[in-house]
């Protein structure tokens, strides 16, 4: 979709769209919010909507740094501690690597 043909309303609205419907722990739409709108928002000639879309670009991209530290911090402690963690550390996986008792 080309934002440029795009009325300002209409990107405030699609911005604003998509930083709420990150909080459905679906960050990727807060990495695609922030990425798909930085261009409008901090190098697009001034508008009326463009300090709002600043906005949600901001909390966007710090929402999903956020959640990326997070899902990176558990994918790690799963990774190295799984086999501590005993039969609990089997349960929650489906998938089984061999060679690790």
């Amino acid at each position: 979709m080309d934002l440029s043909k795009m009325p300002n309303q209409q990107k405030l609205y699609l911005c604003k769209w998509y930083f709420r419907a990150g909080f459905a722990a679906l960050p990727f739409l807060w990495t695609v919010n922030a990425i798909w709108f930085a261009k409008e928002a901090f190098t697009a000639p001034p508008y009326d909507e463009q300090k709002q879309i600043k906005k949600y670009v901001i909390f966007s991209g710090i929402g999903a740094i956020i959640w990326t530290g997070i899902f990176l911090a558990w994918v790690i402690t799963y990774q190295t501690q799984r086999t501590n963690w005993g039969e609990f550390g089997d349960s929650i996986s489906y998938i089984f690597p061999t060679g690790i008792p």
